[in-house]
């Protein structure tokens, strides 16, 4: 017998809390008939599904709002995404985030009004007709590019939006909603469209969770990589080079301290370095697939009249090294690493400090190995990146598996060989994985390593790739034990990620203060005067010799002041010298994190400083 969905929860007593239902595993609105036996699950606001269910709600209520206050105001889309919604709409005149808070105040009008949401399902041609005469054109080109004989659409008051749904029943659910911020984004973010004002904001099914991530978002303002950037000198941005970064001595400092470690590590564990060209003729391009499935990430170049391009990755280079000569299965594993700079084109809406860039160095390797030695090898590099994320930099992370996706190469029997070979090698390691279908490369599997960083934000940075494909594509052989040429596997995997990304990560997270071994300045000198200026150069020069990155404040600055400069630096010692000190050969050591620590002989100061961490002095060898 056909039942409406809220019938039969409201028999159940659970309707007071739902704001949509499992149809077997559909989601679908409260008002939705059953016509036939189904399994029926309510969804609640503390539910990942209500959560999204709340904030896709919420960008149709903060449509409503902005038409109501901006009459001419056109809504564009208005999806949810990681922690909030957002919506695209073109104002009849520009708008900042002076104007978020009259917004607000009209969404809570409506909210307090528990305005039902009503969908109704209708033709496309219906629908086409209904927002002509709204005079919203974004939706119309949405309708013109659907298959679907028919659309929903869900009326809230007199507003009305196209949607797939299913939304909450009405506006009640919707009390703890934030709106965060303005920024322009071009329509279907392409560059060539009319640039629309976007709003984000955020909805929690709390107001605790609510308070609680506005606090998180205030920390990570105070910790923005391009703000620190700015303050303490390590970087910058300019019109002429957009999307380029531009480092500076002292961020070339915590960089190279980056590359240091990473050199040593890989060092002591059985690589060895490489380095490609950066452009590449196009022939390459087309045969390992990069032509067809990402070429418009890409960068084109003629040289000799013949087309090139400027690597967007380093993989087609590291093959051609390992096809210069025959290689043996003795040899294997071969881990190949490069340091390498490439060049991938996105969108300028989409740029974001060192987080998204157009040039940027992957900390890559390549290994390649016979099919026997797979998972050994998944499991070497899995101990690596738990050496580099737990015990150097202090991060937990989590694991995702990333299967086929569409727009794939390679055999059925090839991808799932690989996929099994992932999945097994995290079954038996006992590593706790999240399934991520259809998100591999288009060569093969994935396995992503995803940050999580002091105030809760995740990043992805490793990723380790399990390739039959291009050995394929490329004709890479081995000679085996029988005497016979064979295929190798080819393991794309990256540690760090992107180094300028790594790098904004890192920032974030000790916000600017980094740790000794990567601070650009290590230890500040502050003399009180100009009579303490030589032994402060004399003692200057002992640290310079030991390896100690050193400056002395010889501005004409009260001690107080000195002091404050330093902190904002963020320089992990301070060294206060006046009369005492000089004439007892000692220093008044500062810890940046510690405050005073009274004063100290050379001596002790060079056996404190030369205890500071460095994971080059680890000697870590993965098993």
């Amino acid at each position: 017998m056909p039942i409406k969905i809220s019938e039969v929860f409201d028999q159940w007593g659970c309707l007071k809390n739902a704001v949509a239902a499992f149809v077997g595993e559909e989601e679908k609105d409260l008002n939705i008939v059953v016509e036939k036996d189904a399994v029926l699950r309510p969804i609640t606001p503390d539910m990942p599904e209500g959560l999204d269910i709340i904030r896709h709600s919420s960008a149709h209520l903060l449509a409503d709002a902005v038409t109501r206050l901006f009459p001419g105001a056109v809504p564009a889309i208005g999806p949810v995404i990681k922690d909030g919604f957002y919506y695209d709409i073109q104002f009849p005149q520009p708008i900042s985030e002076s104007d978020l808070p009259r917004i607000e105040k009209e969404m809570q009008r409506i909210v307090k009004k528990c305005v039902p949401l009503e969908r109704i399902s209708v033709t496309v041609p219906e629908a086409i007709q209904l927002f002509k005469e709204r005079k919203d054109p974004y939706k119309v080109e949405i309708l013109e590019g659907v298959t679907d004989p028919q659309v929903n659409v869900y009326w809230q008051d007199t507003y009305v939006d196209l949607c797939r749904g299913p939304h909450v029943p009405n506006t009640k659910f919707l009390r703890h909603v934030k709106l965060l911020s303005v920024a322009g984004a071009y329509w279907r973010g392409d560059e060539h469209n009319i640039m629309l004002t976007r709003i984000y904001g955020t909805t929690f099914d709390t107001a605790e969770g609510l308070e609680t991530y506005l606090k998180r978002m205030e920390e990570a303002k105070k910790r923005d990589h391009r703000k620190i950037g700015k303050e303490m000198d390590l970087f910058s941005f300019h019109k002429e080079g957009i999307g380029f970064p531009f480092f500076h001595p002292k961020g070339m400092v915590v960089m190279n301290s980056l590359l240091d470690f990473w050199r040593r590590l890989h060092t002591l564990n059985g690589y060895s370095e490489a380095r490609t060209p950066m452009i590449l003729n196009r022939d390459l391009w087309v045969q390992s697939g990069h032509w067809d499935h990402y070429q418009q990430n890409m960068y084109f170049t003629t040289i000799d009249e013949m087309p090139c391009a400027i690597k967007p990755m380093n993989c087609p280079g590291g093959i051609l090294i390992y096809k210069d000569r025959l290689h043996s299965y003795k040899e294997f594993p071969i881990r190949l690493a490069e340091l390498g700079h490439v060049h991938r084109h996105e969108k300028t809406g989409e740029l974001h400090g060192l987080m998204r860039v157009r040039s940027f160095t992957q900390d890559d390797a390549h290994h390649f190995c016979t099919p026997e030695q797979i998972k050994d090898e998944v499991k070497f590099i899995m101990a690596l990146d738990d050496y580099v994320y737990s015990k150097v930099f202090g991060f937990k992370y989590h694991v995702e598996l990333s299967t086929r996706p569409d727009n794939s190469i390679g055999s059925d029997e090839l991808w799932a060989t690989a996929e099994k070979a992932l999945q097994e090698t995290l079954e038996e390691t006992n590593t706790p994985y999240v399934l991520n279908p259809g998100d591999g490369a288009f060569y093969g599997p994935k396995i992503d390593f995803h940050l999580e960083d002091c105030i809760g934000r995740t990043w992805q940075c490793g990723t380790i790739q399990l390739d039959f494909s291009m050995p394929e594509k490329f004709d890479m052989v081995y000679i085996g034990p029988d005497g016979k040429e064979h295929r190798p596997v080819m393991l794309h995997r990256t540690i760090l990620g992107s180094i300028e990304r790594f790098m904004g990560i890192l920032i974030e997270q000790y916000a600017g203060a980094f740790p000794y071994w990567m601070a650009p300045v290590q230890v500040k000198i502050l003399p009180v005067n100009e009579s303490h200026v030589a032994y402060a150069k004399d003692l200057k020069d002992q640290l310079a010799d030991r390896g100690h990155r050193v400056e002395i404040d010889l501005s004409d600055e009260k001690l107080g002041k000195k002091i404050r400069n330093a902190q904002v630096e963020k320089v992990p010692f301070m060294l206060v010298i006046g009369d005492k000190e000089v004439e007892n050969k000692t220093v008044a050591l500062r810890d940046r994190a510690e405050g005073d620590k009274g004063s100290v002989s050379q001596e002790q100061l060079f056996e404190l400083l030369a205890n500071q961490y460095d994971p080059k002095a680890d000697n870590y060898r993965a098993k």
